[in-house]
């Protein structure tokens, strides 16, 4: 069994599941998020924002595929590229953060280690960019269907701190001190997410 780690691209924009595919609740803000969804077309949304964050950032995502086949992504950006972000009530997330916006493994794939392996991918990129911590925004309900958060149980059993409460969408941070610090941590946090998190429930909108 092969396992291979890409660069989310325009090219490979299709091998995101589907309904991820065309979902653009962080790529744009709530109100033409909406009108994205009710009059326009929101994979060609995904496709510019994915377009415009490469040219101006750099890498936004990954995937890893199996034998070929797409078995799991994520996506993450500085605040400042996530038009959704200011409209949390605990926003807006810290300059000096990447936010971490969504993430997926097929649940064929889960338990084989492929969250790790994305996460690795994500922890030598922005090392290298010298970021100094990721922030996202948990769901204290997440049993009940959300957005593409994280469920805030998870990240902070992991060593998230909340840095602005909420009694539903609290904002949450993990310092990046060293490139050990991000792969111990948020290797085991987000491979404990990847591992539980269902499509339907992760990728409804609010």
């Amino acid at each position: 069994m092969s396992r291979r780690l890409a660069n989310v691209t325009l090219d490979n924009l299709d091998d995101l599941p589907r309904r991820c595919r065309r979902c653009v609740f962080w790529e744009l803000d709530p109100v033409n998020g909406n009108r994205a969804v009710e009059v326009g077309d929101p994979g060609l949304e995904k496709e510019a924002w994915i377009s415009s964050t490469l040219l101006e950032w750099g890498s936004c995502g990954k995937i890893v595929y199996v034998d070929g086949v797409a078995a799991g992504f994520v996506l993450y950006a500085p605040p400042h590229y996530v038009p959704r972000s200011v409209a949390f009530p605990t926003s807006p997330v810290s300059a000096d953060a990447v936010l971490l916006m969504t993430a997926h493994i097929v649940p064929e794939f889960s338990g084989g280690g492929l969250g790790r392996m994305l996460v690795q991918g994500v922890a030598k990129d922005l090392t290298r960019r010298g970021v100094r911590a990721i922030e996202a925004f948990g769901d204290l309900k997440w049993e009940q269907p959300g957005a593409c958060l994280m469920p805030a149980d998870y990240l902070l059993s992991v060593g998230f701190k909340t840095v602005r409460p909420h009694l539903r969408f609290p904002r949450l941070r993990l310092e990046l001190k060293t490139a050990v610090s991000w792969r111990e941590d948020v290797e085991v946090a987000l491979e404990r997410l990847l591992g539980s998190m269902s499509p339907e429930r992760a990728l409804r909108p609010v």
